[in-house]
């Protein structure tokens, strides 16, 4: 069968690359065409646009970049039309593919959609769009079963694809030595984010942690589609920082505390067993239209904290986010009552995910679904 799968972001890819290399596991026959990055392509998918060129965050920058974006969606369209696709599966990417649902079921396209968009934080009302134009939603958090429950969408519940991801992941012997760190000296890991809107807003402020704990090294999480050069902008101040690229497991299993910016990364540190502080600051007026549009019953904001249903991680949000705050939180997480804390909630979290598999039920589910008439 021909499947056209659409990943807008890193963490899009990682999950999709997983999804393709069972779905080919599950029917030797696939032909996958995809919209995703390196990680796709390696696990055997065609790239037609890299993520990397999609990667619009906020709603400011959004309307900056409207014409990219519309030719984005003409491009996309024409693109699956020619090659006609048994499946259209869209991977999280809300902005872009619950729109991309709505065409497609006109086009008597079966659509799937792995990775549900965060309905039950943002904009509840768009569940209706996922119930007239999503032929099945594969979701990945266990609450989310009985979000869709309660207006009456059934799901699947394949499990966490992050629960494999990281139980494999075996790291590199030479990691400190490639990268010249010190094997005896502690480091703490700043994940900034995977878009230059983010690192722009996050990095700044994150470094400012240096100089307060010069027994820890500081290593920055290098985004894959980000240059070395743009880090550059903020490293000339810090000399003894260091980037590390493509590499955030090796560094996240040697880490001792992490800074971290609010998303998936949030939940891939807390399953290396890494204390961490969350982070988020977005553009005065996207934050405003976020605070307005956000369900109003959500109380937390960090993966860590959703899945738990408590507070597990720091959250430091906006305002809130300064120095002083930021030192506070990070120190509180290298040693003590809050790190215990800390660790004791991430043995919740896994408690609360699967025990692993997820990608190749995921991709079960869809082949069988896929050839039913």
């Amino acid at each position: 069968m021909k499947y056209y799968l659409i990943a807008g972001e890193a963490s899009g890819d990682l999950h999709g690359s997983n999804l393709v290399k069972s779905l080919h596991k599950e029917d030797p026959t696939a032909d996958i065409q995809a919209w995703g990055g390196d990680l796709m392509y390696e696990a055997g998918a065609t790239i037609v646009k890299h993520y990397r060129d999609l990667a619009f965050m906020g709603f400011v920058e959004v309307v900056k970049n409207l014409p990219t974006i519309l030719n984005n969606f003409k491009f996309c369209k024409k693109d699956i039309l020619d090659f006609r696709p048994d499946v259209l599966i869209l991977i999280d990417y809300p902005g872009f593919n619950l729109r991309m649902a709505k065409w497609a079921k006109k086009q008597g396209l079966k659509v799937f959609y792995y990775i549900s968009p965060q309905l039950w934080a943002w904009n509840t009302g768009r569940v209706n769009i996922v119930k007239k134009h999503v032929s099945r939603m594969y979701v990945i958090l266990p609450f989310e079963k009985t979000f869709y429950a309660k207006h009456q969408v059934e799901v699947d519940y394949p499990g966490h694809p992050l629960v494999d991801v990281i139980k494999n992941h075996i790291p590199s012997p030479d990691f400190f030595a490639k990268n010249m760190l010190e094997q005896e000296k502690p480091i703490i890991a700043i994940l900034p984010g995977s878009r230059k809107q983010e690192i722009n807003r996050m990095l700044d402020i994150m470094l400012k942690c240096v100089e307060y704990l010069a027994e820890y090294q500081f290593v920055i999480a290098g985004a894959p589609s980000i240059e070395f050069s743009f880090y550059n902008l903020f490293l000339n101040q810090y000399p003894d920082v260091k980037l590390v690229e493509n590499q955030t497991y090796d560094l996240l299993s040697h880490s001792t505390s992490a800074l971290v910016t609010s998303g998936t990364a949030t939940l891939e540190t807390a399953l290396f067993d890494v204390p961490q502080v969350v982070c988020y600051s977005a553009n005065q007026v996207s934050y405003i239209l976020a605070k307005w549009l956000v369900n109003k019953d959500l109380k937390f904001i960090a993966m860590a904290n959703l899945i738990a249903d408590q507070e597990v991680v720091t959250e430091l949000i906006q305002k809130d986010l300064t120095g002083k705050n930021l030192r506070r939180g990070l120190t509180e997480t290298l040693s003590g009552k809050k790190r215990q804390s800390i660790l004791q909630g991430y043995q919740l979290i896994r408690n609360k995910l699967d025990k692993g598999g997820a990608s190749q039920r995921a991709a079960k589910m869809m082949v069988e679904r896929a050839g039913k008439v």
